[in-house]
């Protein structure tokens, strides 16, 4: 599986490491994620995400049953 916020959409980011003699290597942001299960009261069933930090902010901010239901109208949930 990517590395993908299901909710933010987020991914990795790429740069370079710049050394103190300005030598520059390419290297990898990669996103906060972390796997979490959500209890969805109207459908009586737990869902997991792979969710970012400002994803559960977002999540904590609506609820999940409104993030759920724009996942849903916006096609990226089964």
């Amino acid at each position: 599986m990517s590395k993908v916020c299901e909710i933010t959409g987020k991914r990795a980011m790429f740069g370079n490491n710049v050394s103190f003699s300005i030598n520059k290597t390419r290297r990898r942001f990669d996103v906060n994620l972390s796997k979490k299960r959500f209890y969805l009261p109207e459908e009586d069933r737990w869902v997991t995400l792979k969710v970012s930090a400002k994803g559960l902010k977002i999540i904590n901010r609506r609820g999940i049953t409104a993030v759920y239901k724009e996942m849903k109208a916006q096609g990226s949930v089964k």
